[in-house]
C-alpha cells in the first residue's frame, strides 16, 4: 500500500538530517496517515478512506465528505472518489427536484 494520501495525494517527502558538524544523511519525510470512516449524509453510509490528518481537517471544515467532493474537481480525484461524488451529486439532485 502507497503512503499517498487517497484524497489530496500527500506523499513521501525526501530530504537531509543535517548534523551540528553539518554532515547530511538522507531521510524521509511521511505523512500523517490515517484510516477513517467517514459518514456520506446523502448516501446514509460510511466511506473509508486513508487520508492524512490535514485532509480531515479539511473536510470537518467543508462540512463532511459531502461538502468535500462537491466541492472538488473531478480530475483532481482518483476514480472511485469520482464515482462516489457523482452519486452524491444525483441523490442531492433527486431531493431537491421531490422537494419542488
Amino acid at each position: 500500500m502507497a503512503r499517498r494520501c487517497t484524497l489530496t495525494g500527500t506523499a513521501v517527502q525526501t530530504g537531509n538530517n543535517v548534523s551540528h558538524a553539518n554532515n547530511k544523511t538522507r531521510r524521509r519525510f511521511l505523512p500523517n496517515l490515517q484510516n477513517r470512516r467517514l459518514f456520506s449524509e446523502a448516501l446514509g453510509v460510511n466511506v473509508s478512506l486513508r487520508i492524512a490528518a490535514n485532509a480531515l481537517r479539511t473536510i470537518e471544515k467543508q462540512g463532511g465528505i459531502d461538502g468535500y467532493l462537491t466541492a472538488a474537481k473531478e480530475h483532481e480525484l482518483p476514480g472511485d472518489l469520482v464515482r462516489l461524488k457523482r452519486r452524491i451529486a444525483a441523490v442531492r439532485s433527486e431531493g431537491q427536484a421531490a422537494e419542488a
